[in-house]
C-alpha cells in the first residue's frame, strides 16, 4: 500500500518521521484535540483510516451549549452556528428542557450532523497546517523513557512523545495500553438507517414493549430510521433484512423499505476507561467513555476532553510543566463521563419498555422537570453548561466555566471570550490594586485589566459574589480567584501553568 502523505503540510518521508504528539484518529475529538496543541505551537499529526473526512452515515446530530461556548472561546463557532439550526436541544428521557434562560450568550443547541461538523473541523485543522495521514492506522506502539514508536498499517512508523487514542469505542491504542474497559452490556439494541420507503411510513416517535422507535424525514429527503430491535441475538455490520424485520416487529409492515443509503446498530453498552492515561499514552472521545446516544452527549463530551487536554499536553511536551500534569487531565475528565453514562442509563430505564410502571415513572419525571429549578439544572447538566472540576474549596468560581462577560478594556467594550482565541491562560484583575509581578509567567498568561459592573451568574447556581480577580486557564475554567491581596496567585499560576521562569 502506497504512503500517502499528510494533505495539509507535505514531508519528504511521511511515514518514517517525528512529532511531537500523534493523534489516532480524526473524528470530532481527534481534530478537536489536533486544533487545541496547533494553537499551542506545538507539533501535532493526525492518523486517520479514512481516504477522506466523509461519513458514511449519521451519528451525532448536535453540539450541545457548552461545546459552543468553547468553539467560541477559540473564534469559530460562527463557523458552525452559519450551517446549523439553532434549537433547544438539551432533553432527558425525551423531556424537553428549555435552556434559553440560563446565563449564557449560547442558551441553545445546535442542530448539525456529525458530518457537518467533522467537515468545519476538519477546515480549521488544514488552516493550522496539522498534517493528517489518511488511510493509515495505528497498528501498534512501543514506549520507553524518551518517546513512543507508533507502527502504521502498510508500513513505517512515526516517532512521538505522545500518542493520544481518539480512535473509537473499539480502541486499539486502549487494547494495546492494556487499559481496562470497565462497565454494563447492552440490554437493547437500535437499528438507525437512512432509506426509501415505497409506503407512506408512520412518522414520528412509537414507544411500546420492546423500546422506543422513531421515522422522520432526514435532511436528503429519505426516512430517518430509528427501532428497537426484538432481540440481542444479533450483532455485527446489519443489512436491510434486519432493519425490514425490526420494522415488521413494530409496525406490523416494513414500509416498503428500500435503497438504504446506511444502516447502523448501536446499544446501551455503557463502558469507561479505568484510567485516561499510561505512560506516554492517552485517551479521549469515545476510547475513553461509551454509552447510549440518547442525550446526544458523546461528541460534546470528546469534544470537551480535547480541550481540557490540549493545553495540559502542550505544557508538559514544551517542558513548562512536570508530566503530573497530565494526570488531572483523568482526575477532573473522568468524573464527567462517569455522570454521562450514570445519567443515560437512567435515561434508557425510563424508556426502555412502555409498561404501566415506567410510563408512570416517566410521567412523573416529566412532571418534575417542568419545574423552573429541576429543569434548569438538569439543562445545564446535560448541556454542559454546570460541569465544574474539584479545584478545591473558595469562592463559588473555582473550577466552573468562566462567563463569557462584556468587559470594559482601555475604554472599549470587549467579549471576555474574544481575549481566548489564542489559547492561553489569562488573569483578570477587576479591582483597583496594583498589577501583580507576571514577568516570570509572561510566556503563558496574558494580564487583562477589565471593568465589569454586572452581576456575575452561573447555571444550576444563580449569582455569586463579584470577584476582584480571576486566573482563568486555557480551556476557559476558573484556576484562582482572589482579591487585591493575591493570596496564593503564585502557587496557583505554578500549579497549572508552571513554575515561574528563571
Amino acid at each position: 500500500m502506497p504512503v500517502l502523505l499528510p494533505t495539509s503540510r507535505s514531508r519528504p518521508n511521511a511515514a518514517d518521521t517525528g512529532h511531537a504528539v500523534v493523534v489516532a484518529g480524526g473524528g470530532p475529538t481527534g481534530l478537536m484535540l489536533a486544533a487545541e496543541l496547533a494553537l499551542a505551537q506545538v507539533d501535532v499529526a493526525v492518523v486517520e483510516r479514512r481516504a477522506s473526512q466523509d461519513i458514511v452515515g449519521t451519528r451525532a446530530g448536535g453540539l450541545h451549549a457548552r461545546s459552543i461556548e468553547i468553539l467560541d472561546q477559540r473564534g469559530v463557532a460562527d463557523r458552525f452556528l452559519r450551517e446549523g439550526q439553532i434549537v433547544q436541544l438539551a432533553g432527558f428521557a425525551w423531556t424537553r428542557l428549555d435552556i434559553s434562560d440560563l446565563p449564557t450568550r449560547h442558551a441553545y443547541g445546535l442542530a448539525l450532523r456529525q458530518s457537518h461538523i467533522e467537515r468545519i473541523l476538519a477546515d480549521w485543522v488544514a488552516e493550522l497546517a496539522v498534517p493528517v495521514y489518511r488511510n493509515r492506522e495505528v497498528t501498534g506502539f512501543a514506549q520507553d523513557e524518551t518517546g513512543i514508536d507508533i507502527a502504521l498499517s502498510g508500513g513505517g512508523t512515526l516517532r512521538a512523545n505522545y500518542l493520544v487514542g481518539c480512535d473509537g469505542g473499539r480502541s486499539l491504542v486502549r487494547k494495546t495500553a492494556g487499559i481496562d474497559f470497565a462497565g454494563s452490556d447492552p440490554t437493547l439494541s437500535n437499528l438507525m438507517a437512512e432509506v426509501e420507503m415505497a409506503q407512506e411510513p408512520a412518522w414520528g416517535l412509537r414507544h411500546d414493549a420492546l423500546g422506543f422507535h422513531g421515522l422522520s424525514k432526514a435532511e436528503s429527503g429519505r426516512v430517518l430510521v430509528v427501532v428497537t430491535e426484538a432481540t440481542l441475538a444479533r450483532s455485527g455490520e446489519p443489512g436491510l433484512r434486519d432493519l425490514s424485520d425490526a420494522l415488521l416487529a413494530v409496525y406490523g409492515t416494513d414500509f416498503g423499505v428500500q435503497n438504504p443509503a446506511w444502516i447502523s446498530r448501536f446499544t446501551d453498552a455503557a463502558r469507561q476507561a479505568a484510567s485516561y492515561r499510561r505512560g506516554r499514552v492517552l485517551l479521549a472521545g469515545d476510547a475513553a467513555h461509551i454509552h447510549h446516544s440518547v442525550g446526544g452527549q458523546g461528541l460534546n463530551t470528546g469534544l470537551q476532553d480535547a480541550v481540557n487536554l490540549g493545553w495540559k499536553l502542550a505544557q508538559v511536551v514544551k517542558g513548562i510543566s512536570p508530566q503530573n500534569l497530565l494526570d488531572t487531565y483523568h482526575a477532573e475528565r473522568h468524573p464527567v463521563a462517569a455522570r454521562v453514562l450514570r445519567n443515560t442509563r437512567a435515561q434508557i430505564a425510563l424508556l426502555r419498555r412502555a409498561d404501566d410502571g415506567l410510563i408512570a415513572a416517566r410521567e412523573a419525571v416529566s412532571e418534575l422537570l417542568g419545574m423552573d429549578e429541576p429543569r434548569r439544572r438538569f439543562g445545564a447538566m446535560m448541556s454542559g453548561l454546570d460541569i465544574r472540576y474539584d479545584l478545591g474549596d473558595g469562592h463559588a468560581l473555582l473550577g466552573h466555566r468562566m462567563p463569557d462577560l462584556d468587559v470594559m478594556i482601555d475604554g472599549r467594550p470587549r467579549r471576555l471570550f474574544t481575549l481566548m482565541h489564542s489559547a492561553r491562560a489569562l488573569l483578570l484583575s477587576f479591582g483597583e490594586a496594583p498589577d501583580p509581578d507576571m514577568v516570570p509567567w509572561a510566556d503563558r498568561v496574558s494580564l487583562v485589566r477589565a471593568g465589569y459592573d454586572g452581576a456575575w451568574e452561573l447555571p444550576a447556581i444563580g449569582q455569586v459574589v463579584a470577584p476582584k480577580a480571576v486566573l482563568v486557564r486555557p480551556d476557559g475554567h476558573v484556576a484562582w480567584v482572589g482579591d487585591e491581596s493575591r493570596r496564593g496567585l503564585a502557587e496557583a499560576l505554578t500549579t497549572w501553568l508552571g513554575p515561574a521562569a528563571a
